[in-house]
């Protein structure tokens, strides 16, 4: 049962999510400054390295967790709808990777419309191959890769995934981390069509002037590459509340039928983002579950 603080926290989502305005601009403002509430109360964790660059345009902070030795590294890709969000935004999330003992790169990629698809994309696959090159000077272990993310992040890396999966001398993950993500662009946009939302908006922004041609493509819709060896053992967790509930069942039932390793989570009465919302006792036991499934891979 929730506490009146959790009750509190939720509405405080709903208020949010109702009020944010239609333009990027006002979606960008308005996450940037309701994240600045989620990331109070940081981990305590040895270092966190803000902007470092991996490539002209291209920045990445980084949590160092406390502790010698060599750590497991986690590539974190941030949500958004491919257009808001940043590092900055998932600071608290990342940090809480790091004090969990993983060396982790909260990863800024380029966002849409300024930097259509596939800039993000591509910066998401390039992160993992500068990040297996050279995590090893900053005490990682680049044989214990893992990737992640939220929402678009979710995306990015399950697209990441296949698409490293296709070369035999990429970086390999030991597994994925998909938190409420979209992982089909075209059922997204028919679900749009039906209730009345504003996905198709989003969707042009993202893919410029690859849309509609790039809608099923798996570097968007990474459903669509999945198959057997595609991807490694994935953790998906998803809230009931969530519109997107669908895509995680989706994807889910996408691994059953290839024989690909997963574990499916639906936290109950969880809206979107709630991963972010540290007071709620589901955020605490969301992290739980992804923590004893990467433990279960290291």
């Amino acid at each position: 049962m929730l506490t009146e603080r959790e009750r509190e926290v939720l509405r405080e989502w709903d208020e949010f999510s109702k009020a944010v305005p239609p333009s990027i601009d006002g979606l960008r403002e308005a996450y940037a400054k309701y994240s600045e509430g989620q990331n109070r109360d940081l981990p305590q964790i040895a270092e966190y390295k803000e902007a470092v660059e991996l490539r002209s345009g291209l920045h990445t902070d980084i949590a160092v967790p406390k502790g010698e030795g060599s750590h497991v590294v986690m590539l974190y890709i941030h949500g958004g709808a491919w257009v808001a969000g940043s590092a900055r935004t998932h600071k608290k999330v990342a940090m809480e990777f790091a004090r969990q003992g993983y060396l982790t790169f909260n990863l800024d990629y380029r966002l849409a419309p300024e930097h259509p698809f596939p800039a993000g994309f591509d910066d998401c696959v390039f992160a993992a191959h500068w990040i297996a090159e050279n995590a090893k000077r900053m005490r990682g272990d680049s044989s214990r890769m893992f990737i992640g993310g939220d929402s678009a992040g979710g995306n990015l890396s399950a697209a990441t995934l296949v698409a490293l999966s296709k070369k035999s001398d990429g970086p390999r993950f030991k597994a994925g981390v998909l938190i409420y993500g979209l992982f089909d662009f075209s059922a997204a946009l028919e679900r749009a069509t039906q209730t009345g939302g504003n996905f198709a908006q989003i969707a042009q922004a993202y893919l410029g002037a690859s849309y509609p041609a790039a809608l099923n493509d798996p570097r968007v819709s990474p459903i669509h590459g999945i198959a057997s060896g595609t991807l490694p053992p994935c953790v998906i967790i998803v809230g009931s509340a969530d519109e997107l509930v669908v895509e995680s069942k989706a994807i889910a039932e996408a691994l059953k039928r290839t024989g690909i390793e997963h574990e499916l989570y639906i936290m109950k009465q969880m809206p979107h983002a709630f991963l972010q919302m540290s007071e709620l006792s589901s955020c605490k036991e969301g992290f739980r579950v992804i923590f004893e499934f990467l433990k279960k891979h290291s």
